[in-house]
């Protein structure tokens, strides 16, 4: 009995020390990474060619064209096999902004901070009138301006004022926050995006109650050829978070041009129209949509497998590529596509042979509903809504994901998936001194890796610094080339770097959660 006992504690422990040894990463490759990802970095000019030279990334537009076209290009150019946009599915109307001139001219002259937004039509031309402020808490109330809009420049009393904080914009986490979420021991669910929500909750129905009227007021604007619609943007200090003004779907019925406005130009408009004083806007606004191609497209390229065991499973990287159109979306998310780009030139130029094939994936329509993934989820690897799953789903080791701007890498999310903790955290070791090493069971959603996740792939999204991502750069007319952060996107190129290497070279794939259960029906 007691031999038996002593044999199957050796049999654990050699069988342990045989995952750690898997797990320990080679110190060599690990340092090719870390001298071609932090002293011959090409991060700072892939990301220049898709922010900079590309412009804006709206779904559908020429710009996100120009950058997915220069993608393949530079892929096929490392060396990749596959290299190619891939279509997911139907999408919509493309769109871009091709003039924008809006300014104040009485009671005097001042250039307005303003944006057309997303999928709304031009001007006409250059038009001028005077503002008008419309003031409707019932479709009864727009009677009274009945054959007074045409041509004229309409704004909505909507909100008290400009919200300020005396924060400071950019932060990094704390030692303490990353114990906190290194200690985590469980993860409450997370919502998914498009999951079940209660539609008789007072917040639903406050909503749809909103959503009616604007869609009375844009028809009644519309019919009464209003010239030009100044809504309130929300930002200070010149910054404008930008949104969509219609839908982009081809069928979508026509609004009046819009304009999402500063905070401070909006509100001085507004209290001068309140004071009783003349205010007259001109404005030349001129957009255009595409048609032509109602396909959506992601970026997808490889380098392949060599193992003839292995070479047939994935190890994919991505990001989406798309961003909104008032700037030229650098951290949101040209940082994590340049980085994940980045990624797959360092493999190359170190001459990597990986066992598994590594595939990456630039997505398009993350920013209307993670379009791009999910199409490409359900084409390659299975239906979350029935869990009927392909082949191939059983194929992919991992996933990891970029897309919380250009902080640099402090972890990992485990996604609950807490079997690859141990496995994370040796991968991390040699990382510790450039700032990375958290491993937390928690979730992270709203972006690509949730796609994966809800067909059983093990997909993760990285922990980052948040910089001034969310009070400053995300979705504005301020994310631009300048707010990046060049030693962070190193860092984090050469870390998920060597994810993909250990990932490729692992003798076993990613351990797996529960397979999901099917994702009911929205009713």
């Amino acid at each position: 009995m007691k031999i038996k006992l002593l044999y199957s504690c050796l049999l654990v422990a050699a069988t342990a020390g045989t995952a750690f040894a898997q797990d320990t990463p080679d110190p060599a490759m690990v340092q090719k990474i870390r001298e071609e990802g932090l002293n011959h970095s090409k991060v700072m000019d892939i990301a220049f060619h898709l922010t900079d030279a590309s412009g804006p990334r709206l779904s559908g537009s020429p710009g996100l064209k120009r950058a997915q076209d220069w993608a393949v290009s530079e892929l096929k150019t490392w060396g990749m096999v596959n290299a190619k946009r891939e279509a997911w599915g139907k999408f919509g109307k493309g769109w871009e902004v091709q003039k924008n001139y809006v300014a104040m001219t009485v009671p005097y002259y001042h250039a307005l901070i303003a944006i057309p937004k997303a999928w709304t039509p031009s001007t006409n031309g250059a038009i001028k009138g005077d503002v008008v402020l419309v003031k409707a808490d019932t479709t009864t109330d727009l009677d009274k301006y009945k054959g007074t809009l045409a041509g004229k420049i309409v704004i909505f009393d909507t909100k008290p004022g400009v919200e300020r904080t005396f924060k400071a914009d950019g932060v990094r986490y704390t030692d303490a926050e990353l114990d906190e979420m290194a200690k985590a021991t469980s993860q409450p669910a997370a919502g998914r995006r498009g999951g079940a929500f209660d539609r008789n909750s007072p917040q639903f129905l406050a909503r749809q109650k909103a959503m009616a009227m604007r869609t009375a007021i844009n028809k009644f604007l519309l019919e009464e050829k209003a010239g030009l619609v100044l809504t309130q943007a929300r930002g200070s200090d010149g910054t404008v978070f930008t949104t969509n003004g219609a839908s982009y779907a081809d069928t979508a019925k026509a609004v009046s041009p819009e304009l999402e406005t500063s905070g401070e130009d909006f509100q001085r408009i507004l209290r001068l129209v309140k004071a009783g004083i003349k205010v007259t806007v001109e404005a030349d606004i001129k957009t255009q949509f595409f048609t032509d191609d109602l396909q959506g497209y992601d970026v997808v390229g490889e380098i392949p497998g060599t193992d003839k065991t292995l070479k047939d499973q994935i190890v994919m990287v991505g990001g989406h590529l798309d961003s909104w159109h008032g700037a030229t979306g650098a951290t949101d998310n040209g940082a994590g596509s340049a980085v994940m780009l980045e990624v797959m030139r360092i493999l190359k130029a170190v001459n990597f042979q990986p066992r598994r094939t590594i595939r990456i994936a630039l997505w398009s329509s993350e920013e209307q509903g993670l379009f791009g993934s999910r199409g490409y989820v359900l084409n390659h690897f299975g239906d979350p809504k029935t869990m009927q799953l392909k082949p191939e789903q059983a194929k992919v080791s991992a996933y990891y994901n970029l897309d919380n701007g250009s902080g640099k890498l402090r972890g990992i999310y485990l996604q609950g998936d807490s079997l690859a903790g141990p496995i994370f955290k040796a991968w991390l070791e040699p990382f510790k001194d450039l700032g990375a090493t958290t491993v937390t069971i928690r979730n992270t959603g709203s972006t690509d890796h949730v796609s994966f996740d809800a067909v059983g792939i093990p997909g993760f999204q990285f922990i980052q610094d948040a910089l001034d991502y969310g009070s400053r750069t995300h979705h504005s007319n301020q994310d631009t080339y300048d707010k990046l952060s060049e030693d962070d996107l190193k860092q984090a190129a050469t870390i998920v770097a060597s994810f993909v290497y250990n990932t490729s070279q692992r003798n076993e794939m990613i351990p797996r959660k529960e397979l999901p259960k099917p994702q009911p029906a929205r009713n």
